[in-house]
């Protein structure tokens, strides 16, 4: 069965620091990516960030040059390192998955840890 398990979540003032991570376990399929996703209250779901296997990260607009992520492949942890932290980051941050299994790709998501940034 596999898990995805979060941590770093918390509240924050603006322009403050956070770094999430998240652990998976219970997969031996090919990673194709794992990532970070975020909801806020009355919004849909959002990529704030995704690194491949291969090493290609992917960074949401409203994120880019503000954020960092990065994995540690042997541990299958992937980190989200948030600076200059701003209210309207605040949101669920759920992480994500993404695996080769049977000719498909699956997603995994973890329970989601929240992030309140303050004004």
């Amino acid at each position: 069965q596999v898990q995805l398990v979060e941590f770093g979540g918390g509240l924050v003032e603006a322009g403050g620091s956070l770094n999430l991570s998240c652990a998976a376990s219970g997969s031996d399929n090919r990673v194709y990516a794992m990532g970070w996703y975020r909801q806020a209250p009355g919004k849909q779901r959002e990529l704030v960030a995704v690194v491949t296997d291969g090493g290609d990260t992917t960074y949401a607009d409203s994120v880019e040059g503000r954020f960092a992520i990065s994995r540690d492949k042997p541990k299958n942890t992937v980190y989200l390192l948030m600076n200059s932290l701003k209210p309207e980051d605040t949101a669920v941050y759920k992480c994500n998955l993404e695996v080769h299994r049977s000719g498909h790709l699956w997603n995994y998501w973890g329970q989601g840890t929240q992030v309140t940034v303050s004004s």
